[in-house]
């Protein structure tokens, strides 16, 4: 029991700090070029993460409201990207990259029966 509490506070500060990051990432005007992997790749990397860490950090949360809140994230992100002094572009296909991969994060885990909800 102790263990399962540590992965979820570590999980919880985790999740935290890698939603703030995405964010504030995502509405830089001029954020870092990261070549290696493209736009769609980088919104699923970040958000497949946001929904791995969730669900350890939030074990009881019921994973469709995970994936619920997560998705508006994204969708919002892609809302805020709009406004034109941040100098980005609302692209729908970023939301969709981003609720895919969250879907299939919290999917393969439910298949996988991690991590194991408390009673």
């Amino acid at each position: 029991m102790l263990h399962r509490n540590r992965v979820a506070r570590i999980a919880l500060l985790a999740f935290w700090l890698s939603l703030v990051g995405a964010v504030t990432l995502a509405l830089l005007p001029h954020p870092p070029h990261v070549p290696e992997l493209n736009d769609k790749a980088q919104h699923m990397l970040a958000f497949g993460t946001m929904a791995l860490l969730g669900a350890f950090a939030f074990p009881r949360f019921p994973r469709v409201h995970l994936a619920e809140r997560l998705s508006f994230l994204g969708a919002l992100v892609e809302v805020l990207q709009a406004i034109p002094a941040l100098h980005r572009d609302c692209d729908i296909r970023d939301w969709i990259a981003d609720t895919l991969a969250i879907i299939a994060v919290l999917v393969l885990l439910q298949v996988l029966k991690l991590p194991r909800r408390k009673r």
